[in-house]
């Protein structure tokens, strides 16, 4: 691996994590009392607990997406949006939480491991390099949803 391949890949593994411009999830949920996690804002369509699951379904279906092509994607939007305010308890959040953590696991280690330039042959013309882009982007946009909403709650 060249010099140059290293430092693009090491920039993508950090902006999975959180990169330098924006917090990182678990950041934004550090402190976060748990009696918040399913508070609706007024105006605002989704709690932070509906943020997260949908953050770890639609993380799950990319990194599933890029190492089998057997996956079948939920149905969207329905099936990417919990309709539950809450989780059901400590146990359901934290099980989330973990496995947010072993697919971007995953990812990264595809990230560090494979071609990412190369399509994925199950795709139409995605890469590993596209969605490992597209789970950075879409986490930090609703990871600043969560922050904002943590705000609104004055527990930010």
């Amino acid at each position: 691996m060249n010099n140059e391949h290293k430092v693009l890949i090491d920039e993508i593994a950090h902006l999975l994590q959180g990169g330098n411009a924006h917090a990182g999830l678990k950041k934004a949920l550090d402190g976060l009392p748990p009696k918040l996690r399913g508070i609706k804002v007024d105006q605002l369509p989704y709690t932070i607990w509906q943020l997260v699951e949908h953050i770890r379904i639609a993380q799950w279906d990319m990194v599933e997406f890029s190492k089998d092509g057997s996956h079948e994607s939920p149905n969207w939007p329905e099936d990417y949006w919990p309709k539950e305010l809450a989780p059901k308890n400590d146990e359901a959040w934290d099980k989330c939480l973990k496995q947010i953590d072993d697919d971007l696991e995953a990812l990264i280690d595809m990230v560090k491991t494979k071609d990412i330039y190369i399509k994925i042959p199950h795709g139409d013309g995605q890469t590993i390099l596209r969605e490992a882009l597209q789970v950075a982007d879409h986490n930090a946009y609703h990871v600043a949803e969560i922050i904002m909403i943590r705000r609104l709650l004055g527990a930010w």
